[in-house]
């Protein structure tokens, strides 16, 4: 059970950053960015590593996700 839940973690951050690497929107870039990030901490979690889960959670995921979008944000005010 444990090999096929990793697999398919494994499948998912591969496609996030794919999408991440690829696609022209840069707001949906940014989210598959994140959503690899996050498959990461899930990842280090099953591996029984919580502190570097909840690290990757709280940095990778969410606070530069947050700071990528509000950059992206001020640098479309500033242009628009």
């Amino acid at each position: 059970m444990f090999v096929i839940i990793a697999i398919v973690l494994g499948i998912i951050s591969l496609i996030g950053g794919v999408i991440a690497l690829f696609h022209k929107k840069l707001v949906v870039a940014i989210l598959a960015a994140g959503l690899v990030s996050l498959t990461a901490s899930i990842i280090f979690l099953l591996l029984a590593a919580p502190d570097v889960a909840m690290t990757e959670a709280a940095i990778g995921s969410g606070l530069t996700t947050v700071i990528f979008l509000y950059v992206l944000n001020k640098i479309r005010e500033k242009n628009g």
